[in-house]
């Protein structure tokens, strides 16, 4: 006879089951009402909007754990065994499901006892997966507790889970085995069938009751899982499938915009004033440490961390009480400090590598904002820039150049002169007032004379795109930028638009936007890249270099600016071309992020130091990049280096000029 619940149980067996079943579930129930409850606090958010793209998303990110192989690298392999440990959970939640609602009605212990080629698949699935879980966990508490990878926490919490993992793996190694040692010829795993005779030397009465024992076992390590899992971190099991459905599906270069004649919150000051889905990331945290372990801020030894700003708002959300939710509660300085908010670069690496998609950057940048437009709390540096900004147009502070004295004679369309063309040439701040940028912008404008592109400039008229108020929480100054730049890109018809700098070129596509400029708006390197693919350019000459290319942040991961710089690297003739360590989605930035142009970098090593260190590792001769900060911020670190004369640093544009 098979050893199933129906050789041993009785009623009051069978309603001892169930009462243990409720007892957990309803504990299960309460912790997930009150979390709920919590998460009602956060302000309206419309993220029910695609629903079929929502699904798709889902289906990749979720069943395909996608989001955690996506960060699988030699150095770093956790993603497979978390993709491994995910599938055995779901294997195993079907033989749980069946046993509750069906399975011990008909006093059935699993899927297995169904008697056909099901359950012949099955159970090896089981013993395939619940194999390799053992050696995922054995391997997680390895890289946790011995070799101690930096970017896990060592707490006892971590340990409890895998533990009770490891036991479910256990008992169920152990129960399927006695199983068919009692009964040789029912369906059993591949794995749990090799090692049937290990119980050979008990009689068959004393392996079922040992059976029985481990079922028990297994049950109450499987209840106590359920009812454990809604206090600890691992909530995230069940909050990340929704957060994941929910996340944004905007560009990711688009913050969302302040309503300024209705708005009663200038950023957020107290946790209830982030919207729910803002509070569900905080639930839907794994603690991986993915994001800091990508955070220039952090690996340069700033005070921010996203994954400790992320626990410590959780933190907060679940301190607090009844009597306090309609009371403020205020997060900084409580919870988060002001040079936190400050350190962030806004690179957007904490957001491209979690992999339960929470939105790290929108609780920063709304901290900030708190900070600028209600404390009037911000760094002497960036207020001047700011200043400058209102004042000018620019936060360019001490320029001796006007917008125009870049063009240095060149014969030029201009907009504002009743000039018409196909193509606006956005210069931006930078190329039309940084001295060094200044020379790239001369060369870009004569490359597309050179390609006869019709093109033109708004000359005097041309301003800030309103970034540098943005970034540095300045939203107001931002707004009125761009609906004034909007107004008037739209007063001469402009259709398309070229930029130099990666952050006029989101701004312009990702946020113009939001307030009624919808533009068609291109990178410079894509214009190029175009053009040598319709060999309307061609290089003419050879450069016997080695040649390394530093992805922008602006560029790469929020726009996904990849690939055609690397088109126009890869067209020059001669060019030994190299990549960085961490390029394209996992490129390093530059320093000049978040403001941080204008912002004294006091704490910790330079950023941009660091990068230049990367770049010397590869032996590159030439650093190129197609940002006008980048390049500010690299021959900043090349000089700090002291490496002049064996690295120098230049905007593709002007290498591909140089050759051409």
């Amino acid at each position: 006879m098979s050893p199933t619940l129906e050789t041993y149980w009785s009623i009051p067996g069978y309603v001892f089951f169930y009462a243990l079943f409720t007892i957990a579930l309803v504990i299960f129930a309460h912790r997930i009402q009150s979390l709920f409850k919590r998460l009602s606090l956060g302000g309206k958010e419309n993220r029910f909007d695609q629903i079929g793209k929502r699904t798709v998303l889902l289906v990749r990110n979720v069943l395909g754990q996608w989001c955690t192989l996506k960060s699988v690298t030699r150095r770093d392999l956790s993603g497979v065994g978390h993709f491994l440990m995910f599938w055995a959970f779901v294997l195993f939640f079907m033989n749980y499901a069946y046993l509750f609602v069906w399975g011990a009605w008909h006093r059935s212990s699993s899927l297995i006892e169904l008697n056909h080629m099901f359950s012949s698949v099955y159970s090896s699935l089981l013993d395939l997966f619940g194999l390799l879980t053992i050696g995922a966990i054995g391997w997680a508490l390895w890289r946790r507790y011995v070799s101690k990878a930096e970017r896990l926490d060592r707490g006892f919490e971590p340990a409890i889970i895998l533990l009770m993992v490891l036991m479910l793996m256990g008992t169920h190694f152990a129960g399927e085995t006695l199983r068919k040692s009692i009964v040789p010829h029912g369906h059993a795993g591949f794995i749990s069938s090799i090692f049937a005779n290990t119980f050979a030397g008990f009689n068959e009465s004393s392996r079922k009751n040992l059976w029985f024992i481990l079922w028990w076992v297994h049950l109450l390590v499987l209840l106590s899982f359920l009812v454990y899992i809604p206090y600890s971190k691992h909530l995230h099991i069940f909050a990340s499938l929704f957060n994941v459905f929910f996340k944004s599906l905007r560009p990711k270069g688009a913050l969302t915009p302040i309503d300024i004649e209705t708005t009663q919150t200038l950023g957020v000051e107290k946790i209830e004033e982030f919207t729910w889905k803002h509070l569900l990331d905080l639930y839907s945290c794994t603690e991986c440490g993915r994001c800091s372990a990508n955070c220039p801020a952090t690996l340069s030894g700033k005070a921010l961390s996203p994954q400790k700003v992320i626990k410590d708002l959780r933190h907060h959300l679940l301190e607090l009480k009844e009597s306090d939710r309609q009371q403020v509660s205020p997060l900084m300085g409580k919870r988060i400090s002001e040079q936190e908010i400050w350190d962030c670069l806004t690179c957007y690496a904490c957001q491209e590598v979690c992999p339960v998609s929470i939105e790290h950057l929108h609780k920063i940048y709304e901290l900030r904002r708190y900070l600028v437009l209600v404390k009037n709390k911000i760094p002497e540096s960036a207020e001047r820039a700011l200043r400058t900004l209102m004042m000018r147009g620019d936060p360019w502070t001490g320029t001796p150049f006007l917008r125009t004295d870049w063009m240095e004679g060149l014969p030029m369309k201009v907009f504002s002169k009743g000039d018409h063309a196909e193509i606006l040439y956005w210069v931006g701040c930078a190329g039309a007032l940084d001295e060094r940028n200044r020379k790239v912008s001369l060369k870009l404008a004569n490359l597309m004379r050179e390609a006869r592109v019709d093109f033109g400039i708004l000359g005097a008229e041309e301003s800030c795109c309103g970034d540098p108020g943005r970034r540095l929480g300045q939203e107001l100054v931002f707004q009125n930028h761009a609906l004034k730049n909007i107004e008037i890109l739209k007063r001469y018809q402009i259709k398309r638009i070229v930029t130099y700098c990666p952050r006029c070129y989101n701004t312009l596509k990702n946020e113009y936007p939001q307030f009624g400029g919808e533009f068609e708006v291109i990178h410079y390197t894509e214009l190029i890249a175009d053009l040598l693919r319709r060999r309307i350019l061609r290089p003419q000459a050879k450069i016997d270099k080695r040649v390394t290319y530093h992805d922008p942040c602006y560029l790469g991961r929020y726009n996904g600016g990849y690939q055609a710089p690397r088109a126009i690297a890869s067209a020059m003739p001669g060019l030994r071309y190299v990549e960085l360590e961490r390029n394209r989605d996992r490129s390093f930035c530059c320093g000049g992020g978040g403001g941080h142009l204008w912002l004294e970098e006091r704490i910790g090593k330079r950023i941009n130091v660091m990068r230049t260190e990367e770049v010397m590792r590869t032996g590159a001769e030439i650093l190129v990049t197609a940002c006008p900060y980048c390049l500010q911020m690299f021959e900043e670190g090349i000089k700090k280096a002291r490496i002049e004369k064996s690295v120098k640093a230049m905007d593709i544009c002007e290498l591909f000029q140089q050759v051409s």
